[in-house]
C-alpha cells in the first residue's frame, strides 16, 4: 500500500518550541494526558475542537487554567 502526501503537507514542517515542548512534558508527567493532547494540537496549528467535543475542551481549559495559576505551577516556572 502506498501513501501519497499532498504538496501542502510536504511543506508543513512546523516544530514546537522548547518552551511548548516543556509544557507538554509537564502535562504528561503530571498525568494530564488529555491536556497534553490539546497542547500538542494547538502548538502544531490544529484546532482541538475539530477532534474533541466542545464540552470536553471547555472542561480541560477550565481545569488547566486553575493549574497554570496555582502557586505550585508558579514556583516551577520561577525555578
Amino acid at each position: 500500500m502506498n501513501y501519497q502526501i499532498s504538496s501542502s503537507q510536504k511543506n508543513f514542517q512546523k516544530a514546537i518550541s522548547p518552551e511548548q515542548f516543556e509544557q507538554v512534558i509537564e502535562a504528561i508527567t503530571d498525568g494530564r494526558y488529555s491536556w497534553a493532547c490539546v497542547l500538542i494540537l494547538r502548538f502544531v496549528g490544529y484546532n482541538p475542537l475539530h477532534f474533541i467535543p466542545q464540552r470536553t475542551y471547555s472542561r480541560l481549559i477550565k481545569e488547566n487554567s486553575c493549574v497554570a495559576n496555582s502557586p505550585v505551577s508558579a514556583t516551577r516556572q520561577n525555578s
